[in-house]
């Protein structure tokens, strides 16, 4: 069995949930404090694809090793095109590309939907973080001091923003996944696993 990216689902909650519960107890990544059940992952999952792409890499023996996801950046109708992004690879995973696989098929979905804007928030300092981020062609747009208090201390959070595809006039709003044909996406998935473009 070769690796592969392909759409998540609520049954990879457990696999999902063992990636992210220490990021959870043991660092200031996540701002949450209390991991999710695997129960809440498989909903988040699910509720998420309802709109979003949540990715899953299977590595050749068929493990979970890394995910990326999408979600709401804001509620307000003008910020429709606009989603934030987060990828978490399995810390045996990594530093093998497999978060930079990620977000180029994730990104390559959202082109499709009609998405123009990527945002992330990174809980600094996270150097492998902010490199990938930026090799992926997002620059950074701003910093919230001392936004966030976990572990004793209190952590800034930097924003960097990708841009998808050229603006245009009169943009269509978004399809959610679910508008999509599986062809679609699955052809997405296929695709543009090289360098990203950069707009």
């Amino acid at each position: 069995m070769t690796s592969r990216i392909r759409l998540a689902c609520p049954d990879d909650a457990g696999a999902i949930r063992s990636i992210y519960a220490p990021v959870v107890e043991y660092t200031p990544i996540s701002f949450e404090l209390v991991p999710p059940t695997v129960e809440e992952m498989g909903q988040r999952v699910e509720q998420t694809l309802k709109m979003y792409p949540w990715l899953v890499y299977e590595a050749a023996g068929g493990e979970v090793a890394g995910y990326a996801y999408t979600s709401q950046h804001r509620s307000r109708v003008a910020y429709q095109w606009s989603v934030d992004v987060s990828v978490y690879v399995h810390e045996q995973y990594r530093q093998q590309g497999i978060g930079r696989k990620l977000y180029t098929a994730l990104f390559e979905i959202l082109r499709r939907q009609g998405f123009y804007n990527t945002y992330a928030g990174i809980a600094l300092p996270n150097p492998g973080s902010v490199a990938l981020h930026e090799a992926m062609g997002m620059q950074p747009v701003g910093i919230y001091r001392q936004v966030g208090y976990k572990l004793n201390s209190w952590y800034d959070v930097g924003w960097w923003q990708g841009v998808l595809q050229p603006y245009r006039v009169d943009p269509a709003p978004p399809r959610g996944l679910a508008m999509m044909e599986p062809a679609e996406w699955e052809d997405a998935l296929g695709s543009n696993h090289g360098q990203r473009t950069v707009y």
